[in-house]
């Protein structure tokens, strides 16, 4: 057998989108979810749960990224795509949300505003 492919059939999908996420279990057990927005972005609503690391500053903090697979979101996937794609050069298995936050918020997936206010997505 091929080792790279073997390697590569391992990792997982570099991308799937939030639509075919398990509503009940959006982020499957042993999984993290890495939001790349900006601060204002993140206050206004995010994942109970996440990780908040801005696209920006991933580079400098990324020992602080948990050992696992992670799920990587933004607003709509792109700057994730960017991050996703950065991190898997590096060998995470991170994958990207497509349609990111605006697509978790639009199927009413769980989120939160650390003030308690109602969340939204900027």
């Amino acid at each position: 057998m091929n080792t790279l492919a073997f390697m590569a059939s391992e990792l997982p999908p570099e991308q799937i989108h939030v639509n075919d996420l398990d509503a009940s279990t959006p982020v499957p057990e042993g999984t993290h979810l890495l939001d790349v927005r900006e601060p204002e972005e993140w206050t206004a609503g995010h994942a109970p749960g996440a990780i908040h690391i801005p696209l920006g500053e991933l580079a400098a903090r990324i020992r602080e990224l948990p050992d696992g697979p992670l799920y990587v979101t933004c607003r709509g996937g792109g700057r994730s795509g960017r991050a996703t794609e950065w991190l898997r050069q590096f060998g995470y298995e991170a994958t990207n949300l497509d349609g990111g936050m605006l697509s978790w918020s639009e199927r009413s997936l769980p989120m939160i505003r650390d003030d308690g206010g109602a969340p939204s997505v900027l």
